[in-house]
C-alpha cells in the first residue's frame, strides 16, 4: 500500500526532478528516462532508502509482517515470549527510539542542500504521516507528529509508517526506492506522452538494482545516524531550485 501511487500522501503532485530534466532536454525518450532513473535511485533514492530503513528500525516494537532477522533487531523480544507487553503499541519514546528518529531527521536535513527539496521532503513527510495516522492509528506516529510539528522528512515518515503498518526495515527501504523510481516514471508519461508499456519495461529493468540497493540500505539500518549514506545529486539540487521559480509548471517539484 505504501508503494502504491494511489496512496494519498501527495506524491502524485511531484515529479522527483523529472519535469525540470524534461524542460532542460535531458530526458526525452525511454532511453534517457532510464538513465535519469538509474542516476536518481543510486543517489537520492539510495540515501532515502537507508534513512527509511533506519527510521523503521528505530520506531520501536518488532515488525508484525516481516519475520526474518533484520540488522539490529536482535535486542527486540520475539512475539509471544512474554518479555514485552503489547510490543506493537510501543512508541519511539518508550523504546528510546524518538531520539534516534530525531537524529535521523537532522542528519537527512544536512544531506539535503537545496531549500526547495528540503521543503518538499517535509511537506511529503507531513502528508504521509497524516495519512498513516488516519488509516492505522498508532501512538508512536502521534509522538512523531508532536516531536516534529513541521513534518519529518519523507524517508523518516516512510520508515515510521512502515513499522506502524507491521513492516520491517527492508520493506521500508524497498518502498523508498520504488517511490524514487515510479514517481518520475509516472510523470514522464504525463509530460512526454511516452508509451506506458515502454515506461514499465524501464522500471522492470531497474528491479534488480532496486533489490540490491534495498538490501544494502537494510544492512546499515542500525548504523549511527551520522554514518548513513550522504550520496549527492547536484543536478537534482540545482534543477529543484530553478523549478521552484517557474510560474507555470505541471508538478510541484
Amino acid at each position: 500500500m505504501l508503494a502504491d501511487g494511489r496512496f494519498p500522501a501527495g506524491g502524485h503532485a511531484h515529479s522527483g526532478g523529472l519535469e525540470a530534466a524534461v524542460v532542460a532536454g535531458r530526458v526525452s525518450d525511454p532511453g534517457t528516462l532510464e538513465a535519469f532513473l538509474r542516476g536518481r535511485v543510486s543517489t537520492s533514492g539510495a540515501m532515502a532508502a537507508a534513512f527509511a530503513a533506519a527510521a523503521c528500525l528505530a520506531f520501536g516494537g518488532p515488525p508484525e509482517a516481516e519475520t526474518e532477522s533484520e540488522p539490529g533487531t536482535g535486542t527486540d523480544s520475539e512475539p509471544g515470549t512474554g518479555t514485552d507487553s503489547e510490543p506493537e503499541t510501543r512508541t519511539g519514546t518508550e523504546t528510546g527510539g524518538q531520539g534516534r528518529i530525531s537524529a535521523l531527521d537532522t542528519e537527512l536535513e544536512a544531506r539535503t542542500p537545496a531549500p526547495a527539496l528540503r521543503a518538499t521532503s517535509r511537506k511529503l513527510g507531513r502528508q504521509l504521516l497524516r495519512t498513516a495516522r488516519a488509516i492505522r492509528p498508532h501512538p508512536g506516529l502521534d509522538a512523531l507528529a508532536a516531536a516534529l510539528p513541521g513534518g519529518p522528512h519523507q524517508p523518516v515518515a516512510l520508515g515510521a509508517a512502515a513499522r506502524a503498518l507491521g513492516l520491517g526495515p527492508h520493506a521500508a527501504a524497498a518502498a523508498a526506492l520504488h517511490d524514487a523510481a515510479t514517481g518520475p516514471a509516472t510523470a514522464a508519461v504525463r509530460l512526454l506522452g511516452l508509451d506506458p508499456f515502454a515506461v514499465h519495461a524501464v522500471l522492470a529493468r531497474l528491479a534488480p538494482d532496486l533489490d540490491r540497493l534495498a538490501t544494502a540500505a537494510t544492512a546499515r539500518a542500525d548504523a549511527p545516524a551520522a554514518e548513513l549514506p550522504a550520496y549527492g545529486a547536484p543536478s537534482l539540487d540545482i534543477s529543484a531550485e530553478l523549478h521552484a521559480t517557474w510560474e507555470v509548471r505541471l508538478f510541484a517539484s
